[in-house]
């Protein structure tokens, strides 16, 4: 504590790693460089000991763990290890462990990693501990960590050095342990409907699936340029092309666009498509996911972001974004007969748009600009223009307009599903017009991928597919306020050299 105190108070933090330096080369002229030690066998983590101390009282276990703290009182010591669980203390005393082995550990500093075999016990004050009978140092600590009542508080530092962060916020670990736990969850229930799990190319010579910017790479052994896929999507109807009925990814995709609270340019995307079902298939099994992960990472169908409250148990509500843009807009687009009288009305309301934009697109302006923070309750806003929709199905009534919902929670687009446009000569025009968009400028368009229209060709059958953001998921079930939260290593700016 006295060291960290001095670290925190701006002292000579080059002194105090000096002299750890000097510790490890004692050790190692010692013969006790704990660096050659290659493994140690760990038979309990500290809170299994808590849960379990009826049956392990008096009996004898080992732990390992870093040491985040020490007290020595002459000829016995206190410390604690943490582990993966939690901490828990150790009583370390000379004549349990020996003179030498004592000496040794009174130099040992907070941060190293031991290893303690001994016996379970309580202390007089009620503290379920170990009462160690051999101590090891399994690796020399050359670094000061943070001073134990203050953490690691520096936002930029703690997701640059998210290993300390991790060592310093027990939040924070419960955090990614949570994260770990919505992927196995989500795995156990797709698996549980007969879903497969594959994986399809990261590197691609056509970034489509979604209307993002990609980023761009050159294969020097093939003299060819590459994109970082922007989606799942093609890849994965090839495969409902090729007969595998219902089939997911899990995996990292990446856009190039700005950093905010919910965007990193490397995310994690899951997404599902499933042969003989359409959109109201999707919303549905949408439905069932999220409670069943809910309940499995938090134990309850409530989820609380902060200051809101989720209720997952009741039937998700199903509003078109027509329906919804009237709601909250109070301005109907089935009243509105075509693009010149969108852009009059957006022009009154303030709603920007560009030239190119047409009726549909002013739908979803609007939609962006009135509804989206409205949507904190479970949500299917469901029917969107077929101008903003280029791989969807178009509704038989109603062609304006595709299958396709976006799922909403908290104000936040939480999914993307459609019934999945399966007519190859449809698909081309879509892609001709998506071709026509960029050159008028809009460098997230798709471009014509030939041999998806093959696949198409061959023949899909009617489909309903889905996209979830899973680091999204992650941060409502944890409560955490950005997507930097939930991502282990979030992509940083280069520190200047």
């Amino acid at each position: 504590m006295a060291e960290q105190n001095k670290a925190q108070n701006g002292q000579d933090v080059n002194a105090l790693l000096k002299v750890r330096r000097e510790k490890l080369e004692n050790l190692q002229n010692e013969g006790k460089d704990p660096f050659v030690i290659t493994k140690y066998d760990v038979s309990h983590h500290s809170e299994e000991i808590r849960e379990k101390y009826d049956e392990l009282e008096g009996k004898e276990v080992t732990v390992a763990g870093r040491m985040m703290f020490k007290r020595v009182m002459g000829k016995a010591s206190f410390c604690n290890i943490q582990d993966l669980q939690g901490k828990i203390q150790a009583y370390v005393a000379r004549d349990s462990i020996g003179e030498d082995s004592y000496k040794d550990f009174k130099k040992y500093d907070t941060g190293d990693i031991l290893g303690i075999r001994g016996t379970v016990f309580t202390t007089k004050t009620g503290e379920k501990s170990i009462h160690a009978e051999e101590v090891v140092l399994l690796s020399k600590s050359l670094q000061v960590l943070p001073e134990k009542f203050h953490g690691l508080t520096d936002t930029d530092t703690r997701y640059r050095q998210r290993y300390v962060d991790l060592i310093m916020n027990e939040e924070v670990k419960d955090t990614f342990i949570k994260r770990s736990k919505v992927l196995s969850s989500i795995r156990r229930y797709l698996d549980g409907q007969g879903f497969m799990e594959v994986e399809t190319p990261m590197l691609v010579s056509n970034a489509g699936g979604a209307s993002a910017r990609p980023f761009e790479t050159h294969f020097n052994a093939l003299n060819e340029d590459l994109k970082l896929r922007i989606s799942l999507e093609l890849y994965l109807k090839r495969l409902i092309v090729g007969g595998l009925e219902r089939v997911y990814e899990i995996g990292r995709v990446f856009r190039n666009e700005g950093l905010d609270t919910r965007h990193n340019p490397e995310f994690t995307l899951m997404e599902l498509y499933q042969a003989y079902t359409d959109y109201h298939g999707m919303m549905d099994l949408t439905e069932n996911l999220y409670r069943f992960v809910a309940k499995e990472v938090t134990g309850s169908e409530i989820l609380t972001y902060g200051e809101h409250q989720m209720d997952l148990s009741k039937p998700f509500e199903r509003i078109t974004m027509v329906e919804a843009v009237k709601r909250y807009a109070n301005v109907d687009f089935d009243q509105i007969a075509n693009t010149e009288e969108a852009k009059k009305i957006a022009k009154e309301r303030g709603i920007e748009f560009e030239d190119r934009h047409q009726k549909g697109d002013i739908l979803n302006l609007f939609f962006e600009e009135y509804v989206e923070e409205h949507l904190i309750q479970p949500t299917f806003v469901m029917d969107h223009p077929v101008e903003i929709s280029p791989l969807t199905k178009k509704k038989p009534d109603n062609p304006d307009y595709v299958e396709r919902f976006e799922f909403f929670m908290n104000g936040w687009e939480m999914a993307n599903a459609y019934s999945e446009l399966n007519d190859p000569i449809d698909q081309r025009e879509r892609f001709e017009a998506q071709e026509k968009a960029f050159e008028a400028g809009d460098d997230e368009a798709n471009h014509t991928d030939e041999d998806f229209l093959n696949a198409l060709s061959i023949g899909m059958p009617p489909t309903g597919g889905i996209g979830f953001g899973i680091d999204r998921m992650v941060m409502m079930m944890t409560d955490s306020p950005a997507i930097r939260d939930v991502l282990l290593f979030p992509t940083m700016k280069l520190l200047d050299k």
